[in-house]
């Protein structure tokens, strides 16, 4: 059985959720979010406390009912809070800075990167070696993070490139003569 499941989800003040058959959305202060449940789950809300259950009969309905569960608190924190990803660029001449709704990187190519934001995403420079991504999609600013941090991770001799700022990047010995 689902551990993950059988805890309620309190829905804040600040959040309003509405549950229609299998579809879920959530409204809050930062924006607004929409999810498919899956019908081997069954969702129940009344009294600001929703819970997840597994139908009966249902073939992967344990373990969908957690991954529901999940989601379904994520859209509401993403609402309320909002999620935000931390990178850091390192390496000499390496640098990042917002341009509109593009994110304009110096990553030792010998040409700018020019990373255009998706919907929804946005992202801040508070220096020109650290980036700051932000939204209300968990899923969405999470896959913005790893596409720009691709275009250069960190190599593991001098440590340069894009890693996400609680990333530890194991070192490797220089080759001796």
């Amino acid at each position: 059985m689902s551990r993950i499941a059988n805890n309620p989800i309190n829905v804040p003040a600040g959040a309003e959720l509405k549950v229609d058959g299998q579809k879920v959305s959530v409204k809050g202060p930062k924006g607004q979010l929409e999810l498919e449940v899956h019908p081997a789950v069954a969702v129940e809300y009344q009294d600001n406390v929703l819970r997840v259950t597994a139908t009966e009969g249902a073939a992967n309905g344990v373990a969908f009912s957690g991954t529901m569960r999940s989601l379904i608190n994520n859209m509401i924190v993403g609402v309320t809070d909002g999620f935000e990803k931390r990178l850091t660029i390192i390496g000499v001449g390496y640098r990042a800075a917002v341009k509109g709704s593009a994110l304009d990187l110096s990553l030792g190519f010998s040409h700018p990167l020019v990373y255009s934001l998706p919907e929804g995403i946005s992202a801040e420079t508070p220096t020109p070696t650290e980036v700051v991504i932000k939204g209300v999609d968990k899923q969405k600013v999470g896959q913005v993070a790893a596409e720009i941090r691709a275009f250069r991770p960190p190599e593991p001799y001098k440590g340069k490139g894009v890693r996400y700022s609680d990333e530890h990047v194991r070192r490797k010995e220089a080759k001796k003569k």
